[in-house]
């Protein structure tokens, strides 16, 4: 958080890779049971009646972990509304879907989302503001 000119598009694209982030994570699983069996090899014509493989996006960096535990830090600046349309936009969520669930027009969820990225931004940059007039105070 050493930046001092956070604007919206930065906060929007921070949202945005958090939520990319959170969606490689692995998924949390109970421990469960096993199979110790050795896997075996199944001849062609039984290949077409297994299960599909399951995508799974590559994991995460440590450094994209921090940034999205550090994004999520940012969303107590916001009311619970602003929270969900937030995270909405940042998961690709269509306009339409967001006015659906808002129950307003597109222009005014646009308008919202927009506020809320901004009460972000200046809340980074008064905190930075603040941090580095601290430590020049220090110096002194």
């Amino acid at each position: 958080m050493a930046r001092k000119d956070w604007t919206v598009e930065d906060v929007a694209a921070r949202f945005e890779e958090a939520a990319n982030t959170g969606r490689r994570l692995p998924p949390v699983r109970v421990q469960g049971y096993f199979n110790t069996w050795p896997a075996f090899v199944r001849k062609e014509w039984e290949a077409f009646a297994a299960d599909e493989k399951v995508y799974r996006p590559f994991p995460p960096s440590p450094e994209a972990i921090d940034r999205m535990l550090e994004t999520m830090r940012w969303v107590q600046w916001l009311e619970v509304e602003q929270r969900h349309l937030v995270w909405m936009r940042a998961k690709r969520y269509g306009w339409r879907d967001i006015t659906i669930r808002f129950a307003c027009d597109r222009t005014t969820a646009w308008r919202r989302w927009q506020r809320a990225l901004q009460t972000v931004a200046d809340q980074l940059n008064d905190c930075t503001v603040a941090v580095s007039s601290l430590n020049a105070n220090e110096r002194r």
